[in-house]
């Protein structure tokens, strides 16, 4: 065997690991009963302990050395390029911090969820503070010899290539449009929402259906209920989350389709990649644009909330809304609120872009734990108009800090701005998509992403694998005509 089939061999095991950590995460967040967060807490920072030391064992280093990669073909040369870049990362960060890292934020998760049912941030705040305390020093380790600064240094593990400054600018351009439409619509009249009560065994069995009619292989995922939605693992068991309100039947059909979009992401890539570091979703910002390209461009269309209209009044009967005109009116809804998870296509991103200065002032310590609830409050207030009620719906809505995951909430805008460059490309390769979606036909769509982004897994960087599947560089200009155009139509301007 060559020394880079000895590299393979080992990194697929290291790979298999990694996807056992995975189910403890995804077990942790469904049906692990609440008394034994302690001991997975353990669990995760032994395994950790385990995968650390594989990734900084000194025989990789010894095969990396011994490689020479113009002597691969391009997916040998993408494997290189994934092992190599995480090797120089992973021998940064020493042992006891990792392990340590994987043990606070197992039991800040659930720390963090007993302070928001209570509402009580003083709860969590000494956890939040050692959780935040690790991550800046995991962060200094890893721009050590870099020109990097701490946010920039987390963010790479989830949109790697990208940057602070990158992400201002995209996002500096972003605020003026998104702002203005906002504005615009909310002086509007508002649309008509659904009304009733949705039984819940009915909105998860829909769900299920839309889940198939969108491609998720049920031979090889399941769908179970979680407090965040959420799709864990790759290769052949992805599984996924959702939610449901009985109030609210949305809720649940678009955190399905959500997160069925990140799933068929990972269902979708090329067999031949299974357990290698490209069989996996390139980054976050091009896993949200799946996710999203799913459940708004197409399952918020015109077209196909048509077809979701029958399906609805076949499952539920009376929804209060009696034309298709309507209900899309009614999905599409922009209305004032808290929760990220639950807004709008239109104010979404005004959450992200929230929550992106807010991490940057904590990571680079311009802003204290203790000031962050006033923090936050006041810049929600500036940005939406509304004061913040309460705690569970201002600093403590989302689990991402708690458990150190910064660097990673802007990957959802970028995932947005992804999402429009690719409906644009995919609008202009399938002039028959609408007639398709209406029918509840979604195989061209899917079948076009499939091809054309999701079976590539890692085989280029995230930028190149939009550049290859749109034709283009990425850009969030078709992403706020997309958003004016449609919700120009819906509200009459």
């Amino acid at each position: 065997m060559t020394a880079y089939d000895d590299l393979m061999a080992f990194d697929r095991e290291t790979q298999a690991l990694a996807q056992i950590a995975g189910r403890l995460g995804w077990d942790q967040e469904t049906v692990m009963p609440r008394g034994a967060v302690e001991q997975r807490g353990e669990e995760f920072a032994a395994l950790e302990s385990v995968l650390h030391a594989r990734r900084v064992d000194p025989r990789l280093g010894e095969w990396l050395d011994a490689i020479d990669d113009t002597t691969l073909d391009t997916v040998g040369q993408a494997q290189m390029r994934h092992i190599r870049r995480s090797y120089a990362r992973n021998t940064k960060v020493p042992a006891r911090l990792a392990a340590e890292l994987a043990k606070v934020t197992s039991m800040a998760q659930g720390i963090w969820a007993e302070a928001r049912a209570k509402g009580d941030f003083a709860h969590f705040a000494p956890t939040f503070e050692e959780v935040v305390r690790l991550r800046r020093e995991e962060a200094a380790a890893l721009a050590e010899g870099t020109e990097m600064d701490l946010w920039d240094a987390l963010h790479q593990d989830y949109e790697p290539g990208s940057s602070g400054a990158e992400l201002d600018a995209m996002f500096g351009a972003l605020r003026p449009r998104l702002v203005a439409l906002r504005d615009k619509i909310l002086g509007a009249d508002q649309p008509k929402g659904v009304s009733g009560t949705f039984d819940e065994a009915k909105q998860l069995a829909l769900s299920e259906e839309v889940a198939r009619t969108f491609g998720y292989d049920f031979s090889q995922g399941r769908i179970d209920k979680a407090v965040h939605p959420f799709s864990s693992g790759s290769g052949q068991d992805v599984r996924i989350t959702t939610r449901t309100n009985e109030s609210d039947p949305f809720n649940c059909l678009y955190s399905t389709i959500h997160e069925v979009g990140h799933a068929c992401y990972e269902q979708g890539i090329d067999d031949a990649y299974l357990l290698t570091p490209l069989g996996a979703g390139v980054s976050m910002g091009v896993h949200e644009s799946q996710s999203r390209i799913y459940e708004n461009q197409l399952g918020r269309s015109r077209a196909f909330t048509g077809y979701l209209y029958g399906r609805m009044r076949d499952t539920f009967g009376d929804l209060g809304i009696d034309s298709e005109e309507a209900f899309f009116a009614a999905v599409n809804r922009v209305t004032p609120g808290y929760i990220r998870t639950e807004s709008d296509e239109v104010q979404y991103n005004l959450h992200v872009l929230l929550r992106f200065d807010l991490e940057r002032d904590i990571i680079a310590g311009r802003l204290e734990i203790a000031d962050l609830p006033e923090a936050w409050d006041a810049r929600f207030e500036a940005d939406f108009g509304v004061k913040v009620d309460t705690i569970a719906n201002g600093c403590l809505q989302d689990v991402h800090w708690p458990v150190g995951l910064f660097g990673y909430f802007p990957t959802y805008s970028l995932g947005n701005v992804y999402a429009g460059c690719l409906h644009q490309a995919m609008r202009g390769a399938l002039p028959d998509l609408d007639a398709d979606l209406a029918k509840g036909e979604t195989g061209a769509a899917t079948g076009w992403l499939r091809e054309n982004l999701q079976r590539h897994g890692g085989l280029r960087t995230p930028r190149e694998t939009i550049e290859h599947a749109c034709g283009f560089a990425p850009s969030e200009v078709p992403l706020l005509d997309y958003l004016e155009e449609k919700f120009g139509a819906i509200y009459g301007f």
